[in-house]
């Protein structure tokens, strides 16, 4: 696929956004950019979400880590179903009948302004890694099959990147990326739906034919059962996707600003349901996928992609797509899917932190309408500039699949999170607020110190998804500790 059609693609793809983002911007004042004035139709709050929860690392990162893992990722989906259960009947009831525009102001209410602070603190950390993994990849896939050959820098690609999601989204924000996460959804949808169809007709089989074969059948085992010590047990695994999903989408104001636009509870919870059973049949999907990505390149002998003079499953997907000789219907729709998959996350990402740092840190709403203005459009730039940034250290430093970093950085910095909010909705002591963010603190300490124990000194155990829980639990630990005696 010549790198000018590539260009092409990309700047229809973005006129078509900026397309919707004129029809969608409303009065583009802060309760349309913060909450989309409420008037979110469910049903497209639950599909766009779909898009915004599985982004550029599902498309491209959960195929190629089949190749190592097989299908026992899916053990960590069957815990998000459940995750989404709790989300859908626990929190989303609290931030409703607190009429939240940022979730951690449950935090300032419930104990005090320190551990409101601490609790934004732990989103913006959380989420600035994680949007960047995210555009990390549609970033690097650029650069290897585009702007390596013009001789464009990584940075560039990254500068250009990030711009153009800030040009869609400054004015309507939330509104805005509501309908565009929609748009994005479908088209990443129906390229993996059309990848699929074309490769097994590369391979002479229909679908159902591959489900059949040993070579589907050497790859799609799930389950992980033998022994609690491998970091990808069932039991770990299911654990730790529940709780990342009750963090990552029930604790994450970027997840949560788009339920909170719908006009009920009754809505977002019903859009809540709705999102994750259609979540959890599309990532299994991407994982059937992702085994016809290794039988084809066994039966083609396509090489593996090489990334920092390391070999790189992330980039099979791409190079199959992209020059693995097939219909070039395929190459098209592989691009827009992942500029679709990677730009419903981000856009969402980068307004959700221009939201969070003006309610919490900047406390906007309190001063002047051409004040708010003036500090959302400077946030908006300061938010994208420290963007570009992590994600040119990622490229220098990554040296595992992005699925898997992501999860284990989750456990890091979405642990303080599940402590604190645990803590709140569990129990009805106040706490000495001034010393919530050192029990935060001590706690990612204490946990870092866990993951990187050899394995031998602790029986040969190995840390795995379930790092997320343990650390919030030793969170909801340090809270009772600093707890008043008077409820």
């Amino acid at each position: 696929m010549s790198e000018s059609l590539i260009i092409t693609i990309v700047v229809l793809y973005f006129s078509l956004l900026f397309l919707v983002s004129q029809i969608t911007k409303g009065k583009s004042d802060n309760k349309t950019f913060f909450s989309g004035n409420k008037e979110s139709p469910w049903y497209i709050v639950a599909f766009g979400m779909v898009g915004a929860s599985l982004s550029g690392i599902t498309f491209i990162s959960v195929p190629g880590d089949v190749g190592a893992i097989d299908f026992t990722y899916f053990q960590v989906v069957i815990g998000y179903l459940f995750g989404y259960m709790i989300v859908a009947f626990v929190l989303l009831p609290i931030y409703y009948k607190y009429n939240l525009t940022s979730i951690y102001e449950y935090l300032g209410d419930r104990f005090g302004r320190n551990s409101h602070m601490t609790g934004a603190f732990f989103f913006f950390i959380s989420r600035v890694l994680g949007a960047a993994f995210r555009l990390f990849l549609v970033a690097i896939v650029l650069q290897e099959f585009v702007f390596n050959s013009w001789g464009v820098p990584f940075e560039m690609t990254v500068i250009l990147s990030i711009l153009l999601i800030w040009i869609y989204t400054f004015r309507g924000g939330i509104k805005t990326v509501v309908w565009t996460d929609t748009l994005q959804t479908f088209l990443m949808i129906l390229s993996v739906i059309l990848s699929i169809y074309f490769i097994t007709d590369s391979l002479d089989l229909t679908f159902s034919d591959y489900l059949k074969s040993d070579d589907f059948s050497m790859q799609n085992k799930i389950f992980v059962t033998d022994s609690l010590l491998e970091k990808n047990h069932f039991i770990k695994s299911f654990l730790g996707g529940l709780f990342i999903t009750v963090c990552m989408t029930g604790l994450d104001q970027d997840m949560m600003q788009k339920n909170l636009t719908c006009k009920t509870l009754y809505d977002a919870q019903k859009n809540m349901v709705v999102f994750s059973f259609i979540l959890v049949g599309v990532t299994f999907i991407f994982l059937i996928l992702g085994a016809l990505l290794f039988t084809f390149a066994e039966n083609n002998n396509v090489l593996m992609p090489m990334l920092n003079g390391r070999e790189n499953t992330d980039l099979l997907f791409p190079q199959i797509a992209l020059n693995g000789g097939l219909d070039i219907t395929l190459s098209i729709t592989f691009l827009l899917g992942l500029i679709a998959a990677a730009y419903s996350s981000a856009d969402s990402a980068l307004t959700s932190l221009t939201t969070s740092f003006c309610i919490d840190f900047l406390d906007i709403e309190k001063k002047s309408e051409t004040t708010q203005k003036k500090l959302r459009f400077y946030t908006h730039i300061i938010m994208s500039i420290i963007l570009i940034v992590v994600i040119v250290v990622y490229k220098n430093y990554l040296s595992t699949s992005v699925i898997d970093s992501l999860l284990i950085i989750a456990g890091f910095t979405y642990g303080p999170l599940l402590g604190l909010f645990a803590f709140g909705i569990l129990t009805e002591y106040k706490i000495y607020d001034s010393l919530s963010i050192f029990v935060c603190i001590i706690s990612v300490v204490i946990i870092t110190v866990i993951f990187y124990l050899p394995p031998e000194l602790i029986g040969g155990y190995k840390i795995g998804y379930e790092l997320l829980p343990l650390n919030g639990l030793i969170t909801f630990i340090g809270m009772y500790i600093i707890r008043k005696t008077t409820t």
